[in-house]
């Protein structure tokens, strides 16, 4: 078994695994936002990795979810 130890500058950084399961998405979806330039991701050796200030202005710059009425959303 190979193990495999984080950089100590990437301390904090996500596989894209761990950013899919963190946000509920799958992995097409999290390369779809590095493709459109959303999200940024770095490559260390053979894996790409998100590091955390990256991750948080990804989530920051999301729509936020308002609540709409019953009445206003029929209108």
């Amino acid at each position: 078994m190979t193990t495999t130890t984080t950089p100590p500058h990437l301390t904090g950084a996500l596989t894209i695994s761990e950013f899919c399961d963190r946000f509920g998405v799958c992995r097409e979806s999290c390369y779809r936002e590095i493709r459109a330039g959303r999200l940024r991701a770095r490559k260390v050796g053979r894996r790409t990795v998100l590091l955390a200030p990256d991750v948080d202005a990804w989530a920051a710059s999301l729509p936020e979810l308002r609540a709409v009425g019953r009445e206003q959303a029929s209108a």
